[in-house]
């Protein structure tokens, strides 16, 4: 392949004469179509002057450009469909596409239309009473406090003072701090909690122990938890829960509530024991941290699952310790929380 326009060597074997000029040697196809070239062009541009646009749409004369694949809604805001034609109105660009905040309540804030709802929450609506042991008060009222009741196979005082620590901390006070702490944390988990009593003017004793369970009854409660603290001898330390024992006498049975109650009592104990890092009680229940007992009215009346939760003794030096210290008992009431939320499946 040659890449000059010098003229060719005879040497090069061709059949034209080497004495007629190169630039002679023209295709007459090439002279005819370069003669012809300016008449069509000519013809062209006097057809388009003539003609003008067909639809007078001045865009007529515009190049067509090619469609754009921007999404609707990109940088120009606008879809990118061809200028030459008319085109039907964009779609309005969704809110999730565009990057728009969705607004409250629409469809797409919670998923595509269509999408299932969320799970409703195993909690909301269940309803827990809170019975925090003694009173205050109780002190000041030995009389009405020391009034028989019926709990259904025997009779028994209205209520007790409760114990305190050597140095005089009140187990009413820390069943009431530990409880307000409990509703909290229940209550932040949609839970409705409702307390036995709240001490204070409106409650200066009591309430007595039928009364107590009668109160979880009418409210139906999914769980009641009774929320003491113990008074035995030095050296006797530890957690334990108390369950119903499957007693039957007058307004007492709790034939139906035995079963819950223990499965109650038993998730209590073992989120209790990793929340504090209390072993259970060293004195009874054989180190199971759980004890049944037919002698306790706000057990045998109730027609709810229930249990008691002894979270320590107060007369045990290190126990006391534990007891008395705030951070303790946020602990305990986290654990006591945590038993009964995995109670009622949450």
């Amino acid at each position: 392949m040659r890449y000059d326009n010098s003229p060719p060597s005879p040497e090069s074997g061709s059949s034209i004469s080497p004495d007629r000029p190169w630039y002679t040697r023209r295709s007459t196809l090439a002279v005819a179509a370069a003669v012809l070239a300016p008449t069509c062009l000519a013809g062209w541009v006097l057809t388009q002057t003539l003609a003008g646009p067909a639809s007078g749409d001045p865009r007529a004369r515009v190049a067509p450009q090619p469609a754009s694949h921007t999404a609707p809604g990109g940088a120009d805001g606008k879809a990118g469909a061809s200028p030459s034609a008319p085109s039907a109105p964009a779609a309005p660009a969704s809110p999730a596409a565009s990057g728009s905040p969705l607004p409250s309540g629409s469809p797409l804030a919670s998923g595509s239309p269509g999408a299932p709802a969320a799970a409703p929450d195993p909690l909301a609506g269940r309803t827990v009473v809170i019975d925090p042991g003694h009173n205050t008060g109780n002190f000041k009222h030995s009389r009405e406090i020391n009034r028989q009741v019926d709990i259904g196979t025997n009779r028994k005082e209205c209520d007790t003072t409760g114990t305190t620590t050597n140095s005089g901390y009140m187990e009413a006070e820390f069943t009431m701090d530990v409880s307000r702490r409990l509703r909290t944390v229940l209550e932040a988990r949609g839970v409705k909690v409702l307390f036995t009593h709240e001490a204070g003017p409106e409650r200066p004793w009591g309430p007595c122990i039928d009364e107590r369970a009668r109160i979880g009854n009418e409210a139906k409660a999914d769980a009641v938890v009774s929320v003491h603290a113990d008074g035995v001898s030095e050296g006797s330390r530890g957690y334990h829960v108390i369950l119903p024992a499957k007693v039957r006498g007058g307004s007492a049975d709790t034939s139906k509530i035995v079963g819950p109650s223990r499965t109650l009592g038993e998730r209590i104990a073992g989120n209790f024991a990793r929340a504090t890092g209390s072993g259970p009680a060293n004195y009874l229940g054989s180190g199971t941290g759980l004890v049944v007992r037919d002698d306790l009215g706000g057990l045998n009346l109730s027609t709810r699952p229930k249990v008691f939760i002894e979270c320590g003794n107060m007369r045990d030096a290190k126990d006391a310790a534990l007891l008395t210290s705030p951070e303790w008992r946020q602990k305990a009431a986290q654990g006591i929380a945590d038993g009964i939320v995995g109670f009622l499946g949450g």
